[in-house]
């Protein structure tokens, strides 16, 4: 006969309890291990040691409920063990393995595939790591970052096959607290459910309302520059040769419509004439498709001050940052509607930051990607739509049309001349 108790063994404010497991053998053992719920000095101490219905806090009840639980989980798993083992080999060793195995459960114990989503991601990592490329790589550590926090937060393991409503509440109201925008949320679930739909390729169990969990998305304000405000750009005298560089690669983007992962590459080498149209070859380095646009006389005349040579490469975050200096100084200081990140803590050592939708001057809103937009947005209705998208590269017109950033009255003038 075995029992299970629990201990807060710590001197700090917060600490993982202890599991003991009591049992006898021809005389009385005693052993403990850590586990990974964590909670409070205070709470231990306070709230979970009075019976439920005296609580009256919604929170400290909410709390109480997922600590209980999660603690029958664990008492649940350690003895149904205890009971399949021999009792001689049961140990501290034992014990710390038998906690491990209920953390991280295997999904198949001869590939060793896990059954908890945190483990999954980094089995997920390796699985496809022929495929996956740097910056995917560092969206799947975000994410499991974020559910890292998550499962604290919970205060439970988040099993794969409890990726289901209940799953996206409690995901929806972390979230908020962490004050993370609709959008954050949404891609955030739609990369959840793209890791579970991955177990279940591989044949893990998951719940049948996963394929209908969604968060509906907010509909964002993205500036583009348009064909009046590139010509401002293009005009400035600017007193510093690192804000001149970046203005160039800022128009070579609007005249392009490429990411900012593949015009920073750009060399003269990539430039051809054929039939006395200039053309320019690359391969995109999102979709490693082999890619030849059309460069025009507008692209080509921003070179011709460096001897037809593309300007001097920067990093993608010194680009957005010397951008909105460009165009701060051309005078985009409309009001405008749309997102920028911001520290929500400015008087934390380490800043938590988090895209803010309110009202800026333009220029603020400048980042890399508005020059791929700019092209899409003044190009749309003057250029057949199958050589716009055959230019930028989009998988679909639907894709391609999220670009489009001109109002519903913009596209009717557009498109005014074709019906008069």
């Amino acid at each position: 006969m075995a029992t299970v108790n629990f201990l807060y063994r710590s001197k700090r404010p917060e600490s993982f309890l202890t599991i003991r497991l009591l049992y006898r053998n021809q005389k009385d053992y005693v052993i403990g291990a850590k586990t990974k719920l964590k909670v409070s000095k205070e709470y231990w101490e306070t709230t979970h040691q009075r019976n439920l219905k005296d609580i009256r806090d919604v929170d400290q009840r909410n709390t109480y409920n997922a600590v209980n639980t999660e603690l029958a989980r664990i008492q649940a798993h350690v003895l149904d063990e205890f009971d399949k083992t021999d009792i001689g080999s049961i140990n501290k060793d034992w014990l710390v393995n038998t906690l491990e195995g209920f953390y991280n459960p295997a999904g198949d114990s001869e590939r060793g595939i896990p059954k908890d989503l945190i483990s999954y991601i980094d089995f997920y990592k390796d699985y496809r790591k022929n495929e996956l490329d740097a910056k995917a790589v560092r969206r799947l550590n975000v994410t499991k970052h974020k559910m890292q926090r998550l499962q604290a937060y919970l205060r439970k393991t988040i099993l794969i096959k409890e990726i289901n409503e209940d799953f996206k509440q409690a995901f929806q109201e972390f979230s908020q607290k962490e004050r993370y925008s609709q959008n954050t949320q949404s891609r955030e679930l739609v990369s959840i459910k793209t890791l579970c739909f991955h177990a279940h390729y591989l044949g893990l169990e998951t719940h049948h309302q996963l394929n209908s969990l969604r968060l509906r998305k907010q509909e964002v304000n993205h500036v583009y520059l348009t064909t009046e405000e590139i010509e401002k750009i293009k005009g400035l005298e600017l007193p510093n040769e690192h804000l001149d560089n970046a203005r160039d690669w800022l128009l070579i983007s609007c005249y392009t419509g490429q990411r900012v992962s593949d015009f920073m590459r750009f060399t003269r080498d990539m430039i051809r004439v054929e039939n006395g149209k200039h053309l320019l070859e690359f391969r995109q380095q999102k979709t490693k498709k082999l890619m030849t646009i059309p460069f025009s006389r507008d692209a080509r005349e921003v070179l011709k001050k460096r001897e037809g040579e593309f300007p001097r490469p920067i990093s993608d975050q010194k680009y957005n940052d010397y951008i909105k200096l460009v165009c701060e100084k051309a005078g985009l200081k409309d009001e405008v509607q749309g997102t920028k990140r911001l520290n929500i803590t400015p008087k934390a050592k380490k800043g938590t930051y988090r895209h803010v939708a309110d009202t800026y001057e333009k220029w603020e809103l400048v980042s890399s990607h508005i020059g791929r937009r700019s092209f899409a947005t003044n190009y749309y209705g003057k250029v057949p739509t199958s050589y716009l998208i055959n230019i930028t590269g989009h998988s679909s017109e639907k894709t391609f049309l999220n670009y489009i950033k001109k109002s519903n009255k913009d596209i009717a003038l557009d498109a005014y001349e074709y019906f008069n």
